[in-house]
Formats: structure tokens, C-alpha cells, sequence
């Protein structure tokens, strides 16, 4: 017997949906599939939870409001775990999985312009402009929060293959730096940090004229100073660079499984905000190929 008239059978005789209900969710499961076939999916055991994210991320982006989403969610979600019990499927890919709210918008953003205009900002003739250049530089490459910036030690940079390390009390994530942000990094840490020590040594990254580690407030303050001095009229916070750089991966042909690796989410759940698309490349491949200053 064919699944579709077994699930059909289910949800209306043992899961004892109304008429309507039962007829939206046969509905939703036939608009997936339809999808699935243009995406070129042919088992439905290939169907992965990036499949479905970025399903509802394409009826979001198509207008499709968050409550017509979630239905559509729990539709898939129920279709997914009557294949599960009758042994269709291994595992449900729709575990944990949310739908789009319509109350959590994306954040404000960037523009590749505006970012290009205050990174030029900082003159690198001097400790403060060689320094700022450096951060800012290194912020927009890599979506830091600000947090994890004023945290980085001269270890953490790896010069020689243009990588940075984030340590937490969790995990360790090494990601790439773009060209861009590896000169001004380098141009910096030759000139005012590394001196006589070794690359491994223990030593706050960026430091403040007292020559203590850089706090977030002073961070904070850095930016305002350039926003102000492109005169660019957006309150742009240490954050807005980190939105700025997962959107700007996304629009230019980034993954989203790459995106949730850089940004250290745990669920890539988190990152389906910024993503529309995906595809299986390589993490370096794709940073090289799709950030804007790399």
C-alpha cells in the first residue's frame, strides 16, 4: 500500500484529526514532497534537518506568514514520526526543529558599503590605528562576538595558516581569517605585540593605553568613535558586525552548516535567521569563496 494513503488512513482513524485538519496536513506533506523533488531529494530518508529549514526559511522568504509556517512545521512533524514508528525512517529529522517567528525579525544590518566605509576608517600609523584596524578588521571576518575579541591571546592567532582559535569553558572552534583582516592583524602584532616573545605566549591580543587587555566597554566605545567619524547613521553595536557577516556569507553562496561552524551555534536551528540556502562544501573553501573581504 502506498505510504500516503497509510498516513492518510492514520491520521484520520487513529490520530482522529478533523476532516479539515486532516486534509491540510495531506496538503502540507504534498507541497514538501513537491519541494523535495526540485531539490532533487529522492528518498525520503535522505531528508535531512537542514532540508526542512531551509523548506520553511524559502515560504518565510516567499511572504507565508509564521502561523501558516508553523502548521506546515507540525504537518511535516507528524508525517516524520508516523514514519518513524512504522520503521520508514531511522531518525526523525524534525526533532527539536522550530518554526519561524514572525516577532523575532532580523536583526538590523550593514551594508557591504557601509562596512567597507567605517573599516576605512582607522589609519594604521600609530598603536591606536594599527590596533583598531586590526580589531575591526577581524571582527568583520570572522562574526566574533565581542566578547570572544577581548578574550583572544597572541597564541590564538596563527599567522603562518590564517586561523584564530575561540577557547570557552565548553569547546574549542578554530576558524579562518580572511586576507584582508590577516594583513592588518599581522602589520599589528609584528609592530606592537609579539616583539621578542613567541606567537604561543599567553598575552592579551588588543590592548588599552594602559597596556591591560581591552574591555567591551572600550571595544564599544572604539566603534561608536568610527561610526561617527564615517558618519554613517545607525547605531552600530559590536553584534551588528556579527549579523553582518552571517547574512553577508549567506547572500554570497555560503552554506548554512559553514555559517553554524563559524558562529560556534550549537543547533544550527539558531542560524536558520540568516540562511536560504545550502550546499556541502568545504568550511575554507566556502569562507574563501564568499566573504566579501577575504
Amino acid at each position: 500500500m502506498d505510504i500516503m494513503i497509510e498516513y492518510s488512513d492514520y491520521i484520520k482513524n487513529e490520530k482522529k484529526l478533523t476532516p479539515n485538519t486532516s486534509e491540510a496536513y495531506l496538503r502540507d506533506i504534498n507541497q514538501f514532497k513537491k519541494y523535495l523533488r526540485k531539490m532533487e531529494v529522492g528518498d525520503i530518508d535522505k531528508v535531512s534537518k537542514t532540508t526542512i529549514i531551509t523548506y520553511l526559511l524559502s515560504l518565510q522568504k516567499s511572504g507565508i506568514l509564521a502561523s501558516t509556517i508553523s502548521r506546515k512545521l507540525a504537518s511535516i512533524r507528524c508525517f516524520f514520526q508516523y514514519l518513524l514508528n512504522n520503521n520508514y525512517i531511522s531518525e526523525d529529522p524534525t526533532l527539536n526543529l522550530k518554526s519561524p517567528k514572525s516577532e523575532k525579525k532580523l536583526p538590523t544590518i550593514l551594508t557591504e558599503d557601509e562596512v567597507d566605509l567605517l573599516l576605512s576608517q582607522p589609519k594604521p600609523t600609530n598603536f591606536k590605528g594599527m590596533r583598531d584596524k586590526a580589531m575591526l578588521e577581524l571582527l568583520y571576518a570572522t562574526g566574533l562576538k565581542v566578547s570572544e575579541i577581548v578574550a583572544l591571546n597572541t597564541g590564538d592567532i596563527m599567522l603562518n595558516s590564517s586561523l584564530v582559535a575561540i577557547r570557552d569553558k565548553d569547546n574549542k572552534r578554530v576558524i579562518p581569517i580572511g586576507k584582508t583582516a590577516m594583513e592588518a592583524l599581522t602589520k599589528y602584532m609584528e609592530t606592537y605585540r609579539l616583539d621578542d616573545q613567541k606567537e604561543d605566549q599567553i598575552e592579551p591580543l588588543f590592548l588599552n593605553y594602559a597596556g591591560k587587555r581591552l574591555t567591551r566597554q572600550g571595544f564599544w566605545k572604539i566603534i561608536k568613535f568610527y561610526t561617527n567619524k564615517a558618519d554613517i547613521k545607525k547605531e552600530i553595536t559590536p553584534h551588528m558586525f556579527r549579523h553582518s557577516f552571517a547574512v553577508h556569507l549567506i547572500e554570497n553562496g555560503a552554506d548554512m552548516k559553514t555559517v553554524q561552524e563559524i558562529l560556534g551555534h550549537s543547533d544550527i536551528s539558531t542560524t536558520q535567521i540568516y540562511a536560504f540556502a545550502s550546499n556541502q562544501k568545504e568550511l575554507g573553501e566556502v569562507y574563501k569563496n564568499s566573504h566579501p573581504r577575504a
